[in-house]
């Protein structure tokens, strides 16, 4: 197997003149201008880091400058771990703890709008210009002239296996403290091939990437796909600046959008036809893709999103819908309106029943199990945590959902998102799903409704929604629940609807479920 380092010095030859890289802060490299980026910098690490740091932090949005402090960390092989800016410094402290990170790759510019204090020492990009030597320059330009072979083996890059460690993604924390999600060499290279094969990707393909380096999808695919592929990647620091993203696509002629539904309702609001005219695959993940979205999508870009599906612990796409642009024409069924499509190639899933965990026939819904080569090695130094969810190579996802005869999964909730009321799971997804419908859109595209569920001393849970200021009330609201088929036990009660100037987002635009429940809780105590 030809690993995702040893792909990135052959597609840095291949493009050497071409472009590879560019963002919207004006930065543009072709494969030679990477390549001796990376090399350079490697070398200035080489001074700063000590010799048995294992692990670099790096605080960098998705930009050119992030992409060559990747590339240059595991050149060095040292494991990466991009952290999430969008948490607070006692969680980010304890990310830094958890795996003994004494120095974070960062920049100025990016500090200057934020408010970290950490407990590491932070390097500085803009600060390390003034100490490239004449050395190093010359150094990385033999270096760059080498066959791809050669310099891989002078680089010791052939002493990597790949079982061995490539990156530490924390967790969302969306339900629980974050853990260090180990992902190897041959879980991102065996994804990133896999969606090569699925989307068949082209030497015309460029790829617009707006997910963050510390999202496993942006990782795996928008980086580490660009990175060992003959394809493009431009970058813009920000999903929330659908202009500027409209702006990236048109110049650089984008094919390719991976995003979340919240992002790309904002991008329906506020981008021009033209400016997606070029694209060609639309693909979402992270949270269900409303069909009236995709609808809308369709009829102002002429492209229809698709959906897919994975985790983090699984390096992460687990299965996509194929977009008809890319169909191999095989005659097999390629997408399913609703479903997450089928699992790629190489990866396995299993259903089974959520109290007697009976492996289930197709069309009945329980807990879904995936094995494959891109099944994480573990959690960071949390062996208890990983025997909780990896049993004999299955990873069980905490999803529920269903296959159905074509062996399309569609999905249908989280375990954690149930309430059991009067001896029945009910689902929180289905009633924020209703809900969202009732409140209609907004225009950027943030959710307005959450639902969670506190404890009850008759019932047990009882179903709470946050929400932001609407102009239905909870009684409009819950008589629309009945008006779709909801059955009572699934409708929260009028005083259960509780209004907050915001919901508590991820970096990802997913609703923090932890702090959804905590909100909830510190209302009623205080009601």
């Amino acid at each position: 197997m030809e690993l995702v380092h040893q792909r990135f010095l052959r597609q840095c030859r291949q493009r050497w003149r071409k472009l590879k890289v560019a963002d919207s802060l004006g930065s543009e490299l072709t494969g030679q201008q990477l390549l001796l980026r990376t090399l350079v910098l490697r070398r200035l690490l080489r001074r700063i880091l000590a010799p048995d740091e294992q692990y670099v932090g790096l605080l960098l949005p998705p930009s050119v400058p992030a992409f060559v402090a990747n590339m240059a960390v595991t050149l060095d092989r040292r494991i990466s771990a991009n952290l999430n800016y969008t948490v607070s410094s006692e969680v980010l402290n304890a990310c830094l703890r958890l795996a003994g990170i004494r120095h974070v790759l960062t920049s100025r510019r990016f500090l200057e709008k934020m408010e970290f204090k950490l407990d590491a020492e932070l390097v500085l990009l803009e600060d390390l210009r003034g100490q490239v030597t004449l050395a190093d320059q010359v150094s990385a330009w033999l270096q760059s002239r080498l066959p791809p072979a050669w310099l891989g083996r002078w680089l010791g890059l052939d002493q990597v296996q790949p079982d061995d460690v490539l990156t530490v993604i924390f967790t969302s924390g969306s339900t629980g403290t974050p853990k260090g999600v180990m992902l190897t060499y041959r879980n991102v290279t065996s994804n990133v091939e896999a969606v090569d094969q699925i989307i068949r990707l082209r030497e015309s393909d460029v790829l617009v990437g707006v997910l963050p380096f510390f999202h496993s999808f942006g990782y795996t695919v928008t980086l580490w796909a660009v990175a060992s592929l003959n394809v493009a990647g431009v970058y813009h620091y920000s999903p929330l600046e659908p202009r500027q993203i409209g702006q990236l696509t048109q110049k650089y002629r984008g094919t390719l959008l991976l995003c979340t539904p919240t992002f790309l309702r904002s991008y329906l609001r506020r981008c021009d036809k033209e400016q997606f005219a070029t694209l060609d695959v639309v693909v979402c993940g992270a949270e269900k893709l409303p069909k009236e979205l995709a609808d809308e999508f369709e009829q102002k870009f002429g492209i229809r999103p698709m959906e897919g599906y994975g985790t983090t612990e699984l390096s992460p796409v687990v299965s996509v819908n194929i977009p008809p642009s890319r169909s191999p024409g095989t005659g097999q069924p390629e997408r399913k309106e609703g479903s997450v499509g089928r699992p790629l190639p190489g990866v396995r899933i299993k259903i089974t029943d959520l109290e007697t965990g009976q492996e289930l026939p197709p069309g009945k819904p329980g807990m879904i199990w995936v094995t494959g080569p891109n099944v994480m090695k573990g959690y960071l130094n949390q062996p208890d945590k990983t025997a909780q969810v990896l049993r004999d190579g299955w990873y069980q996802t905490g999803d529920v959902g269903y296959l159905d005869e074509d062996g399309f999964l569609f999905i249908t909730g989280r375990e954690s998102r149930f309430s059991k009321i009067g001896g029945e799971m009910v689902p929180h997804g289905l009633i924020e799903e209703e809900l969202e419908r009732l409140v209609g859109p907004t225009e950027d595209g943030r959710p307005q409704v959450a639902v969670t569920a506190v404890a009850d001393p008759k019932k047990g849970e009882r179903l709470v929604v946050l929400h932001t200021p609407l102009a239905k009330t909870p009684e409009e609201l819950r008589r629309g629940l009945a008006e779709a088929g909801l059955p009572n036990l699934y409708i929260p009660s009028e005083d259960s609807f509780l209004e907050v100037p915001q919901l508590p987002l991820l970096g990802s635009g997913k609703l923090d479920l932890r702090g959804v429940k905590a909100l909830a809780e510190q209302r009623l105590s205080r009601g």
